[in-house]
């Protein structure tokens, strides 16, 4: 079940804190340990007004600095760097702690405040992929007509969903009354497939408090109720006349602004608040810098509470009167008011069961790779597990093993000279003392080891000589480790082949029981989603049997890695439409993997494009539970499979993590020579995944 919700937008001031006022006042009735984030933010947290009202407000289980991923300068200068990926990670690696410890998070985009829209909306939009929550996004009504509004929020809605974006529902706030109800219904009817809110304008909200205003001036107070501070500022009047005529310009909610050397309009103000005659006035703003004289500030002491705010500013009244204007309505975590006005407003205009309900059912299908690889470490993590790497001396295997070390995922061994290998850490100035270093040759387990090697493959003709001599190879060595559970699994191929990696296992580790064939998947990490490559890395021409267990134990490791089983028995033929050798091999291979696991949806044969692409499977197998939605591909040979792996990789910029090896008792995971810090770090964690099950291998 999805635990979180993306709030965005695609402008500053759209009316996010309604929203998610609203929805924190909702899932505090309904769940019990409610998280909140933001990605970025300013200042560690101090002037972030989101962390303030919320965290002021809730009993959130968490501090502060848990609920943001990190601040503005961190991620520009990650950004200007180049490091973008980096600066996902670590907001993710935050957002994925706090998740952890809760039953829901808020999360929160980013204000506009510091780029530009689209920017930020693409900043946005990657984030709430990342952290594999639905958006939802809100749009600001105001002061746009009913045709403006349609036009803004079809075309971020087209952007969110080209993005590949799961949208939850569209919110529109700020919108004049009489516009509300006719604006609701063309909305709901271009937006058939998900809800549609529009919140009206309210004047208690749109409207800045007299505090806001002198917090924003950075006014220096000479008197006045503090209750006044969060009356709402209806009008804005500047006094340059005299007082007999500005006293007829008097509204409701008045701030009046004048130069502090008026004493005329200053005594004015105070006396018709203080009158039944006249509208009320909020607050007095002196501009100028100018002290007001001697008896007028006389007169305010004396008035003390009875008085309404005044406060003094240093600018003139022309710049006070701009600056005034362009104060934006917040809420504060002190104003009830405002809170109570913003939660009756979303209680009436937001059907919150309806939207959470959808929260609830709709699980993203939707995988980035950094999605993938953090699940990966994560996982490793559950249950700590001991991974051997035979190439001790490698500079890669050092780096990713270190990485390995500081993330906590699992115990290392390192083999080779240690002498040599420390002095190679060294050199590279990386921290590995908690990496246990093993020498085959003068390990104490040698003569174990060679003993158990030789009862293994004597019918081989294999002496105790021999099987010393053997076991001095590195990947022999730390084979045996994990047979002989001293490890729990092992990772090679960074300097060797593939043969000289998965040799030692193909001898002596052998098959689970019911599995004919050792075979291997990729995990090809597309923009959006993860799919399962089958047998890419180990079988020439594997026969029909043999393809249906390869079929299974891919099925297999999809589901142990959190990816849903679709198979796709691939061939050059889709349903019943070909004939000859290979598309015959293909369809039996199908067969005996139905009659084996009919709990697995398993299609085939079917070409490429029938199982990825839905409006292409509808015409070639219509009513197929895995054509065009396909997960798992097998493919009917090395060469097929080889290549299609490598053309995705290129074509689509994919990552593709393995091979990875199945089937076996025990893990162990070949490496590519060309393999780099980051594959190694995710193959160390499969593994390590693989060795917290039953048989340790491929088929989990």
């Amino acid at each position: 079940m999805i635990k979180g919700i993306y709030i965005t937008s695609a402008e500053p001031y759209s009316g996010k804190t309604l929203i998610v006022l609203g929805l924190m006042e909702y899932l505090v009735g309904h769940i019990s340990r409610i998280g909140f984030f933001r990605p970025v933010i300013h200042d560690g947290g101090k002037f972030d007004s989101f962390l303030n009202l919320i965290h002021a407000r809730y009993p959130l289980i968490l501090p502060l600095e848990a609920m943001y991923g990190c601040t503005f300068d961190t991620a520009r200068d990650l950004l200007v760097e180049g490091r973008r990926e980096e600066l996902y990670s670590q907001i993710l690696e935050k957002y994925k702690s706090l998740e952890e410890q809760c039953d829901f998070v808020v999360c929160v985009g980013t204000d506009y405040a510091d780029a530009s829209a689209v920017v930020e909306l693409e900043f946005n939009m990657h984030m709430a992929n990342h952290l594999g929550i639905p958006v939802l996004p809100v749009f600001k009504g105001s002061e746009r007509s009913i045709d403006a509004i349609i036009d803004a929020t079809t075309v971020v809605v087209d952007i969110l969903r080209d993005h590949l974006c799961d949208l939850l529902a569209v919110v529109v706030t700020h919108v004049a009354p009489a516009d509300r109800e006719t604006l609701e219904a063309e909305l709901k009817r271009i937006f058939e497939k998900f809800p549609v809110y529009v919140l009206g304008e309210d004047p208690s909200l749109e409207k800045a408090t007299v505090g806001e205003i002198a917090q924003a001036l950075a006014a220096e107070k000479l008197g006045g109720r503090e209750v006044l501070l969060d009356s709402v500022v209806r009008h804005v009047k500047i006094a340059a006349m005299e007082l007999p005529h500005f006293l007829d310009h008097i509204e409701e909610g008045s701030l009046v602004i004048t130069p502090g050397d008026r004493s005329d309009i200053i005594l004015g103000a105070l006396t018709a608040d203080l009158s039944r005659r006249y509208p009320h006035i909020v607050g007095l703003i002196l501009t100028g810098h100018l002290a007001p004289a001697p008896q007028i500030l006389r007169i305010l002491e004396g008035l003390g509470a009875a008085s309404i705010p005044v406060f003094s500013v240093d600018t003139d009244t022309f710049a006070t009167a701009i600056a005034v204007n362009a104060v934006e309505s917040s809420i504060d975590p002190k104003d009830r008011r405002k809170i109570a006005a913003a939660l009756g407003l979303v209680e009436a205009s937001i059907n919150l069961p309806e939207l959470m309900g959808r929260v609830a059912l709709a699980r993203s299908e939707h995988v980035t790779p950094l999605m993938f690889q953090y699940e990966l470490i994560h996982r490793a993590r559950r249950e700590r597990k001991h991974i051997v790497l035979p190439e001790g001396m490698d500079e890669r295997v050092l780096r990713a093993a270190e990485i390995v070390l500081l993330r906590d995922v699992c115990d290392i061994t390192l083999l080779g000279k240690p002498e040599q290998v420390r002095r190679k850490i060294a050199a590279l100035g990386l921290s590995l003392e908690r990496a246990s270093i093993i020498d085959p040759q003068a390990s104490e387990w040698m003569d174990e080891f060679a003993a158990a090697y030789y009862q293994l493959r004597r019918h081989k003709c294999v002496s105790p000589e021999m099987a010393r001599d053997t076991l001095s190879d590195p990947n022999y060595f730390g084979t045996m480790m994990a047979w002989l559970g001293r490890a729990d699994g092992m990772v090679s191929g960074a300097e060797h082949t593939t043969a000289n990696t998965i040799r030692p296992a193909l001898e002596f580790v052998k098959t689970q029981p019911g599995i004919s064939i050792v075979s291997s998947v990729f995990f090809m990490c597309l923009e959006d989603r993860v799919l399962v490559y089958g047998d890419c890395a180990i079988n020439p021409d594997p026969t029909a049997e043999q393809l249906a267990d390869i079929a299974i134990n891919s099925a297999q490791t999809a589901q142990a890695f959190g990816i849903e089983p679709r198979v796709a028995m691939l061939s050059y033929s889709t349903g019943e439409s070909g004939r000859g050798p290979d598309v015959d091999k293909v369809r039996e291979a199908a067969r005996l993997a139905k009659a084996r696991r009919p709990d697995l949806k398993i299609e085939g044969p079917l070409q490429y494009d029938a199982a990825i692409d839905a409006d292409v499977a509808k015409l070639k197998l219509p009513g197929s539970e895995v054509a065009g939605h396909a997960t798992v591909f097998i493919f009917p040979d090395l060469n097929a499979g080889n290549n299609a792996y490598k053309a995705v990789q290129r074509a689509a910029d994919a990552i593709a993590i393995g091979p990875v090896l199945q089937g076996l008792k025990k893990p162990v995971n070949d490496l590519s020579r060309g393999a780099l810090v980051p594959d190694i770090v995710n193959t160390i964690a499969i593994t390590a995944i693989q060795a917290q099950a039953d048989y340790g291998g491929g088929g989990i």
